[in-house]
């Protein structure tokens, strides 16, 4: 038998299931080497932990390769979420049915009195979240004073949703001499204390190798402008067509914008935060499975321990707050062995940081375009030709109706009818600001543009060193100048400056605007400074450009002193100053 290390009812239950072999958390946990220890195991999502905990725990329940009569329970299992624990009772259920094993789940949101009859009853095995398992620890329902095992599924994201309290309390409630399984995808310093503290001797098991990212994710990023984020969303569904994606946002409200936007343009969208109930989590959830929905819109923590198979695609539409989250938000797909993309939307202020979170975790990623509506619609060709060329039964009825279509049009017609059908029934693509003519040219080989005579050239602190893209230059230069994008010319990225005409009839104008959106300092929240370069419409060059740089003012600087204000300082109320208004009140003023 391919699982001859295993017991019997277990090994025809894997088999039966189509286990040909143990993944590599599975066959490391039954090891002799850890037979009868405490174990603390790092490995990703969906390797295959829950059946792996499974096998370890059969240790202790079995006696003499059967179950004893169900009474209080002898193993415990703890998941963050309601969906993750559902997940992992039906996971033992066929792992131990031959066995006869009770399965009881004890979650939030579901019928307290009912969990409370069921464990009354009797259970080999309760699965459940902290929160109601405390719950009723406390009430006298659950009786801990038995137990042999005690699993944390997902330790890392119980303890980053604030279940330390009642995961604490759980475990006091236990015998000392409970065997402790802890997996967690990471192993941050809170999760190695409480392992310190709740298991003895463990032996530490990892499947996570150097690269942090999972070994069938790949990790891609594309810089917009923040307004174009939306845009990018709705590009990157079309252009891959997942057959599940999953969108993260930061905030509900966030969740409620994007997902009412996507609905509007036409995607099969569902979404999911703390503002839904757990009916309505449920309808969202099957309706991924049952393929009526796409795409769905989510927090990070509504959608903690959802396992959708299909799910082949991960846009994180706001960036996450750390590595980890990363990690986990990434981990919904590449599961069980099959391939998936991770897309970071990262606006152009952010890129550094985000390449620094990147490399920082050991993930291995590229930066890519936006895919633009050339690019949809070459993929749009791709996707039907393959699908119209593939092999499909018809009936009978399909033949009948093929034939009097071609009575009546010629097979051009008919299949230019169904390339639009096709084409009408999916959601448009969306344009992204365009980018600037090639930056790298010298101005007289750039594409002459009318009204662009006569220009003043102005220059910006970030170049090739920063990332410099025209795809977030130029709306960033609309935005702080007040103007479109047709009164740019051109762009002329180097390595630290950024140079870039505009039309002289207007360079007042976008020099006071570009002034009246900066700091004290000259630069806006981003960091990022706006000045003309002195000489009428001559392009900046690298030696000339280096008065641009601020420099400590000397006995020649002809600029003028700054403005004296008479009189007293104005009157500052908690470090804000007032202005006086019409009645004499002081409204605060924007420092």
């Amino acid at each position: 038998m391919p699982f001859s290390q295993l017991l019997p009812v277990l090994s025809e239950a894997l088999t039966a299931k189509g286990y040909t072999a143990l993944t590599p958390v599975q066959a490391q946990v039954s090891e002799p080497t850890a037979r009868g220890r405490d174990l603390l195991v790092s490995a990703q999502t969906g390797t295959g932990k829950t059946v792996a905990f499974g096998l370890v725990m059969a240790n202790e329940l079995f006696d003499d390769g059967r179950l004893p009569q169900a009474g209080a329970p002898m193993a415990l299992v703890i998941a963050p979420t309601r969906e993750l624990a559902l997940q992992v009772a039906k996971e033992l259920s066929w792992l131990y049915a031959k066995a006869g094993a009770r399965i009881a789940t004890c979650v939030g949101g579901m019928d307290a009195s009912r969990e409370r009859r069921a464990l009354s009853h009797g259970a080999h095995i309760v699965v459940g979240t902290p929160g109601r398992l405390k719950d009723h620890s406390e009430r006298g329902a659950l009786d801990l004073s038995t137990l042999k095992v005690a699993v944390l599924d997902e330790a890392d994201e119980m303890l980053d949703m604030g279940f330390r309290e009642d995961l604490e309390a759980l475990l006091d409630a236990t015998p000392r001499d409970r065997r402790t399984l802890l997996f967690s995808a990471t192993m941050p310093r809170q999760i190695v204390a409480l392992a310190k503290k709740y298991q003895n001797d463990a032996l530490r098991i990892s499947t996570v190798g150097e690269d942090r990212g999972h070994g069938d994710i790949a990790y891609q990023a594309i810089a917009v402008s923040p307004s174009d984020i939306e845009h990018a969303v709705i590009n990157l569904l079309r252009f891959h067509e997942a057959e599940t994606a999953m969108l993260f946002c930061a905030t509900r409200d966030n969740v409620r914008h994007l997902h009412a936007s996507l609905v509007e343009r036409g995607f099969a969208a569902v979404a999911l935060s703390g503002e839904h109930s757990q009916s309505e989590r449920n309808h969202a959830l099957q309706a991924l499975r049952d393929r009526r929905a796409r795409v769905c819109v989510a927090t990070d923590v509504a959608a903690r321990g959802i396992d959708l198979p299909t799910l082949s695609l991960v846009v994180h539409v706001e960036l996450p707050r750390d590595a980890e989250t990363l990690q986990h938000r990434s981990g919904r797909t590449g599961r069980a062995g099959k391939k998936g993309t991770a897309v970071l939307i990262v606006p152009f202020p952010r890129r550094r940081r985000v390449e620094m979170m990147l490399k920082g975790a050991r993930i291995d990623f590229s930066w890519v375009p936006v895919p633009t509506p050339e690019d949809i619609r070459a993929k749009d060709r791709e996707r039907m030709l393959e699908a119209m060329l593939a092999e499909i039964e018809v009936d009978d009825d399909d033949r009948a109706l093929a034939a009097e279509l071609m009575a009546k049009k010629s097979p051009e017609d008919i299949a230019a009818a169904l390339v639009h059908a096709h084409r009408a029934s999916m959601p448009q693509p969306e344009e992204l600001l365009a980018s600037s003519p090639n930056p790298n040219l010298a101005p007289d080989k750039q594409h002459h543009r009318p009204g662009f005579d006569d220009t003043v050239w102005f220059v910006m602190n970030v170049g090739r060193r920063q990332n410099a893209d025209p795809r977030w230059l130029l709306p960033l230069i609309c935005r702080r100048g007040g103007i479109t994008k047709n009164e740019v010319g051109a762009i002329r990225i180097q390595a630290n400056e950024t140079g870039f005409q505009i039309p002289r009839a207007i360079a007042n104008r976008f020099a006071a605007s570009v002034i009246k959106t900066a700091g004290q300092d000259g630069e806006d929240d981003s960091g990022i400074r706006i000045q003309p370069v002195d000489g009428p419409g001559t392009a900046p060059a690298a030696p000339a450009r280096a008065k641009l740089h601020r420099a400590a003012p000397t006995g020649n600087d002809q600029r003028p002193p700054a403005p004296r204000r008479d009189g007293p300082p104005p009157i500052r109320h908690k470090g804000k100053p007032f202005r006086k208004g019409p009645a004499g009140k002081g409204a605060p003023r924007r420092p």
